[in-house]
């Protein structure tokens, strides 16, 4: 963009260069007007310095002072003879020195041709700039040619070794992989090539990072393009590029044809949603044209990434289109510590750097959060001063990402620092005396982001189901830090205002969607749709005024069920409870080890899911 800006500006210089001599060269050109009988009565005076005169009747002289003038006679007319009539005798007209010429050439260019010709050769010398330009915003006479890249294009070369997990993944694409380099094998057994493999997960879970193992792993040819590329403001652009880009990958088949986020393109045709869009719909008809019409194209593999399969299309979707889809999910415990491997290759790690212990604290992340994780630590270790990556570092990059950095130097008064205390103390104790709560992972008093503290409770081995158990356990942890308040001050605070939303959100979720609740029995309520253009969900009400009565009631149940539980608890264990609170107060963090060892002494063990 820099390079641009900066030859527009020489071609803008030249310009005003040009303008100005020409100017001058008009201005010093410029001569003054007279009528035949004045320029007689000069000549007559003896003021007449020298005379030109062109065959087309036009006088030009230099007056002794120097002022240059222009007058005219009549065509086809003698000079003598007209200025004769004047009353200039041919004696006169001899004292002054006369050129006879043609037309002058400079006069018809200043007065004619440059003015036409100039704008012209600028707008010529624009044109050609702009075509011999291959790239950036200068593009916009190759409206219909596609920016397809290259594999080779990449920094590095990546491989299937380079990805932790995803093995089911993996093996999905290696027999693409397998097919193009040995078509015979499958051949032979009547198989065919699958046409197209759609690659869904959640962002940053590895779509575009295996798509790029694949090109690593293939050794044919791959293209690249991101789906918005297609989409142009000129209707009819996208369907260009999208033959475009096919054309090319068939000309260099056996080949795959990568597109990132095609859901950009591939939305569903006729919801209504979000208004008409031509240009992306004519896009798609063409590659649903492309990958399955009349003209197949062999050997071509259209490999596509999208974190929203539930917005494509159906016909994008359809055997003989997309015949392969390739779930990637966000990994697991056992996964989550292979990634964290790879992406700390060639960083100094601590003697005391245990990754399975970061893997356990980070449950739902996905590879991109990890790789975010480590490189926060790193550079938190640089700013310390550190020479290697330690756990604290890897510890407080989780938090980071998770809840913002820590806000150390915020000043509180002691009274409030006491309520935070006692809040996040009611929290771990609450979920430390329940057995199918998940264990407390650290406590802290420091504000980070929006939180006044924490408390930070994981499960030791890896849970995609949760019980009604757990749910209700969950609920009176939350509200442990509501009932702390409460118990120790006899008053309630702001700062359970996101504990109490969460809890209304789990109990709305255990009566409506979960089927958990005892009166309303194994029922769904409300009908949950996405709003494709919006990006969220809507939920209908499909159940009576009364149901809707009854639903408020058993909601409100959990929520007192949970606030009485989490009372008991810490009433039975006040001593625990003002135990840790000091420690906090003192400390302001808990990790597991401190906070177990603290409660140890009162009855309380770590509970082991």
């Amino acid at each position: 963009m820099a390079k641009l800006i900066k030859r527009f500006a020489w071609i803008a210089l030249a310009i005003i260069v040009m303008a100005i001599l020409f100017s001058g060269a008009a201005a010093l050109n410029q001569s003054q007007e007279l009528p035949l009988n004045e320029l007689a009565n000069k000549i007559e005076e003896g003021a007449v310095k020298n005379m030109t005169v062109t065959n087309d009747g036009i006088i030009k002289a230099e007056l002794t002072d120097g002022t240059k003038i222009k007058s005219s006679k009549e065509p086809g007319a003698g000079l003598t003879d007209s200025l004769k009539n004047y009353g200039v005798t041919p004696e006169q007209l001899k004292g002054v020195p006369m050129t006879v010429t043609d037309s002058t050439i400079e006069m018809i260019l200043l007065a004619y041709v440059l003015p036409t010709l100039l704008p012209i050769l600028v707008i010529i010398i624009i044109i050609g700039f702009m075509m011999r330009k291959q790239g950036g915003g200068a593009q916009a006479l190759s409206f219909g040619k596609s920016n397809l890249k290259l594999f080779t294009s990449f920094k590095e070369k990546i491989t299937f070794k380079d990805v932790a997990g995803l093995n089911e993944a993996k093996q999905e694409l290696e027999e693409v992989v397998d097919f193009l380099k040995n078509p015979e094998k499958y051949e032979e057994l009547g198989a065919k090539i699958p046409r197209g493999v759609l690659l869904m997960g959640n962002p940053g879970c590895g779509k575009t990072l295996m798509a790029r193992a694949v090109a690593g792993e293939a050794g044919v040819p791959f293209f690249h393009i991101s789906a918005s590329e297609f989409v142009e403001m000129f209707v009819g652009v996208g369907a260009s590029r999208t033959r475009d880009a096919f054309k090319t990958a068939k000309s260099a088949a056996p080949s795959i044809l990568f597109i990132d986020e095609i859901d950009a393109i591939g939305r569903e045709r006729g919801t209504g949603m979000g208004g008409g869009h031509d240009e992306r719909e004519q896009t798609l008809n063409q590659i649903l044209v492309e990958m399955d019409g009349f003209e197949r194209g062999e050997n071509v593999i259209v490999l596509a990434a999208t974190n929203r399969p539930d917005v494509l299309d159906p016909a994008l979707l359809r055997p003989g289109r997309f015949d392969r889809r390739v779930v990637l999910d966000l990994p697991d415990i056992k996964e989550r510590e292979e990634i964290l491997k790879i992406h700390a290759k060639g960083k100094p790690l601590s003697e005391d750097v245990e990754l399975k212990k970061i893997a356990v604290r980070t449950p739902g992340f996905s590879g991109a959060d990890l790789a975010n994780i480590v490189n926060e630590a790193a550079i938190a270790a640089a700013r310390d001063g550190k020479k290697k990556i330690d756990q604290e570092s890897l510890y407080d990059a989780i938090e980071k990402v998770i809840l913002g950095p820590a806000r150390k130097s915020k000043v509180i008064s002691d009274k409030e620092k006491k309520i935070v205390a006692y809040h996040e103390a009611g929290h771990a104790l609450v979920a430390a005396a329940l057995p199918d709560a998940d264990p407390v992972h650290k406590v802290s008093a420091i504000s980070r982001g929006r939180a006044g503290g924490y408390t930070m409770q994981l499960p030791i081995e890896e849970i995609r189901l949760k019980t009604k158990k757990q749910l209700l356990a969950e609920l009176s942890s939350l509200v442990g830090g509501y009932a702390a308040e409460e118990t120790v001050f006899n008053d309630i605070s702001t700062g359970a205002s996101s504990d109490l939303q969460r809890v209304s959100e789990i109990a709305r979720a255990v009566v409506t969607k979960f089927g958990m609740s005892d009166k309303l029995g194994p029922l769904t309520y409300g009908e949950t749709q996405e709003m494709v253009y919006m990006g969220r969900e809507i939920t209908e009400r499909n159940y009576s005024d009364e149901t809707a009565s009854l639903i408020d009631s058993e909601i409100k149940k959990l929520a007192e069920n949970a606030h009485t539980k989490a009372k008991e608890i810490l009433s039975e264990y006040k001593d625990a409870l003002k135990a840790i609170a000091e420690a906090l107060i003192e400390k302001e963090t808990l990790e597991q080890d401190d906070f177990y060892a603290l409660i140890e002494p009162f009855g309380l063990k770590k509970q082991e899911n």
